[in-house]
């Protein structure tokens, strides 16, 4: 009689190994949390109560990460051999089954060490990973991977074995390769350093230069060459972060100088004078932000995210109010008149200064981020992108493609562009250049009043904050071109980057004296700027 086999192995013990497979599975898995687990969590020494804790981790479900988490906030009680549980309302129940408990009268509480509490906090992330919520579980991923520790190996395996979101995948492969790497067997070690080779994690880094140079090195060759290869890997990655992370701030601060500048470019190309006010033209804008959120606040609770999308035109207008009466009072009495100029607008920003410190105080004043420009954009691990940061760049290109818009295509355009190119035939062909002037003046002011908006969004808002930025200003004004809005842009995104770029060779203040140097040096070779100003004045 001829015997059935299956891959060489007789019937008799397929038959067996199915049967006892299909009992296995029949049985239903026990509890993490039953009445003598609880227990041994809740009495005895430190020690024991951490290594049932970790040995009920390898179980998880919903119950025992309850019980952990009332066990943290110290609502567990023993009462007796039972092992109860105080609810947030005040009410006891029994901490398996959820009886309620009416006479908890000589309950004893259960004392946490912090190094219990640590552990707690540990068990209770390794739990998250078989959370139902995404978020979650990648958050408990990354907790894992930082510190990764070899008595979580089963838990991540069975994480593992469950996960499919490919981020938290990728995390949980890592903290098992960070485990494994110090493994006693060469060929776990071996396919543990090339796992982390695929790692985008700064603390990778470190990990792998301690297996290689740290106090007890690899000693084995081959998987020397295999943890050398993983650290180049990652270093590449983590440098592309660094500098990816470099040109975003670069950028993001090019952008605040273009806010900052845009405004001085129509002003200072229109009156041909050095406004050294300017930046307090900007402190207003900041105020009238600070001022529009306190209004919120006492106001419209419940709308207070909305305050920013309303301090906008608030800003601007109050800016640009503060500018046409300064033009009407005192800058057009001074046009073509350099020196006379800087001396009144330095005047006038000592003024505007001390008014703001006599009605708001001479200390800073806080303006708050709204919840949806609050966190920000993980690209990886160590390039994180601000949604604010992210905001003001994006509002940037929003006003000088308005502005531009504004100047190319509007009669206001069409005038503020004649005045500035050659005055004097402007006015012989009619046009109300006093109008235009404070007008031009006034937009020029709003924009500066925007500027301050965006400012409010990155720092604290103080009396001197327009003193940072003026020389800034005119130094992106200058190089760009007077009065071109597309310089502007190059000068200010350009010198941003190049800045940022600097300060991390050479640190903040030897980076500016280089940025100085350079450009007085490009000015000698391009007086003009990098776009020159086109018309009759400016070829006389």
């Amino acid at each position: 009689m001829t015997r059935f086999r299956v891959d060489g192995l007789p019937g008799r013990l397929v038959a067996a190994w199915l049967l006892a497979l299909g009992l296995a599975l029949a049985t239903p898995p026990a509890l993490a949390l039953d009445g003598a687990t609880a227990a041994a969590m809740a009495r005895g020494t430190t020690g024991e109560r951490i290594a049932a804790m970790q040995a009920a981790a390898g179980r998880p479900d919903a119950t025992l990460a309850a019980f952990l988490q009332a066990m943290l906030e110290g609502r567990v009680r023993l009462l007796d051999d039972r092992v109860v549980v105080v609810t947030p309302d005040g009410t006891a129940r029994d901490a398996v089954d959820g009886t309620p408990i009416a006479d908890v009268e000589g309950a004893v509480s259960v004392v946490n060490n912090n190094r219990m509490r640590r552990e707690l906090g540990n068990a209770i992330a390794a739990l998250e990973l078989f959370s139902a919520d995404d978020p979650v579980r990648l958050e408990a991923a990354r907790r894992i991977a930082d510190k990764p520790d070899p008595a979580r190996l089963p838990l991540i395996e069975r994480a593992l074995a469950e996960e499919r979101v490919a981020g938290t995948r990728a995390l949980l492969t890592q903290a098992r390769a960070a485990i494994l790497v110090d493994s006693p067997e060469r060929e776990l070690r071996l396919a543990a350093a090339r796992e982390l080779g695929a790692s985008r994690e700064p603390a990778v880094m470190a990990l792998l230069e301690a297996r290689l140079h740290g106090a007890m090195p690899e000693s084995d060759e081959e998987v020397r060459k295999a943890l050398a290869s993983s650290l180049a890997s990652v270093s590449r990655r983590v440098a592309l972060g660094e500098h990816a992370a470099t040109v975003f701030a670069g950028v993001s601060l090019g952008s605040i100088l273009l806010l900052a500048a845009l405004g001085l470019a129509i002003t200072y190309g229109l009156m041909g004078g050095i406004n050294l006010a300017h930046g307090e033209l900007v402190m207003i804008g900041a105020y009238a932000t600070w001022l529009t959120q306190q209004f919120f606040r006492a106001n419209l609770p419940e709308r207070f995210d909305a305050y920013l999308l309303a301090a906008i035109p608030v800003s601007f207008l109050a800016a640009a109010a503060v500018g046409a009466v300064l033009e009407r009072l005192v800058i057009r009495h001074l046009y073509g008149r350099a020196l006379e100029t800087l001396l009144a607008t330095w005047g006038i920003s000592l003024i505007l200064m001390q008014a703001v410190r006599s009605l708001f105080g001479a200390q800073n004043v806080a303006v708050e981020n709204p919840s949806w420009l609050s966190g920000g954009l993980a690209i990886l691990p160590n390039l994180v992108l601000p949604w604010n940061r992210i905001a003001i760049i994006g509002f940037a290109l929003v006003v000088v493609a308005t502005v531009a818009l504004l100047l190319a295509r509007t009669r206001l355009g069409l005038f503020v562009r004649a005045a500035t190119q050659n005055r004097t035939m402007a006015r012989c062909v009619g046009v109300p250049t006093a109008r235009v002037d404070t007008l031009a003046f006034a937009l020029g002011a709003g924009v500066a009043g925007l500027a301050g908006c965006a400012l409010s969004q990155v720092g604290n808002v103080g009396p001197d904050l327009g003193q940072g930025y003026i020389v800034d200003s005119f130094m992106v004004v200058v190089l760009g071109g007077v009065g071109q809005i597309a310089g502007a842009v190059y000068a200010g995104l350009g010198l941003g980057i190049l800045n940022k770029l600097l300060e991390g060779m050479a640190g903040a203040v030897i980076a500016k004296i280089v940025l100085l140097v350079l450009i007085i040096v490009f000015i000698q070779k391009r007086p003009q700027g990098i776009f020159a100003l086109k018309g009759r004045s400016a070829e006389a």
